[in-house]
């Protein structure tokens, strides 16, 4: 085998997707002495003065957690509401799936009539028969350096947690660079976290997470990227189920 194939081989099996959500391996931090756990505050973004009847806010309403039943396989992952009946999440997470199962923030199960995955970033259309709860504005442009961002969402498949950190760069995106660009926070994720939605502070959406690494740093598609994808139909192939 030549270096060059060798050097292939290794970056591919660096970047390979885990659990929901993209892992990237990174060298690990010299062991410290001591540890203490620390439970992550619940945050919530400063719109969430909107809140409805049964104490949850606009940004809470409109996150959907995604269970992919595969043949064989069971991974989980989250989604945001884009219309009445839309909603946004990655390719990752519904890809080789016999069954969607869709649920709200208030424990409601909606039917999956159909889903659609983008060839080019690591993002997914699905549609639902039942409505969604509330869906909120995309934001007109993407966040800047030091823009506080709030991610919504179903890390591990488990409670609805929101989140807060800040876009701390971008970079080109490692797991497809034909993408371009990319935006990097410190937002903590995990697996089931890809698909969230990353709001501004005015509750817009900017960018939708799909892979963290091992740093803490989340990486997110920009809204610009999302938008321009949404207004190409050629940009989202219907997916087939799984078989076998």
């Amino acid at each position: 085998m030549s270096r060059r194939a060798a050097l292939v081989g290794s970056v591919v099996a660096l970047l390979a997707l885990t659990g929901g959500c993209s892992m990237l391996p990174a060298m690990p931090d010299p062991v410290p002495t001591s540890v203490v756990p620390t439970d992550l505050p619940q945050q919530t973004p400063s719109s969430s003065g909107n809140l409805s009847p049964d104490g949850f806010d606009s940004a809470q309403r409109m996150a959907v957690r995604i269970r992919n039943i595969g043949c064989g396989t069971l991974s989980t992952g989250s989604g945001f509401a884009l219309d009445d009946h839309t909603l946004v999440t990655n390719r990752h997470v519904v890809t080789d799936s016999s069954t969607l199962q869709l649920s709200t923030y208030d424990g409601r199960d909606l039917t999956a009539a159909a889903a659609s995955t983008a060839a080019l970033a690591d993002l997914a259309i699905v549609r639902t028969e039942d409505a969604l709860p509330a869906a909120p504005e995309l934001a007109a442009a993407d966040p800047a350096i030091g823009d506080t961002i709030t991610v919504v969402g179903y890390p591990l498949g488990r409670a609805l947690t929101v989140t807060a950190g800040q876009v701390v760069g971008s970079q080109t995106d490692p797991l497809n660079a034909n993408l371009g660009e990319v935006l990097v926070t410190d937002a903590p994720v995990e697996p089931g976290s890809s698909g969230s939605a990353v709001l501004d502070s005015d509750g817009r959406v900017v960018g939708v997470v799909y892979a963290k690494d091992s740093k803490g740093h989340s990486f997110v598609v920009p809204v610009s990227t999302l938008r321009s994808m949404l207004e190409d139909e050629a940009s989202f192939t219907p997916t087939a189920p799984c078989t076998g």
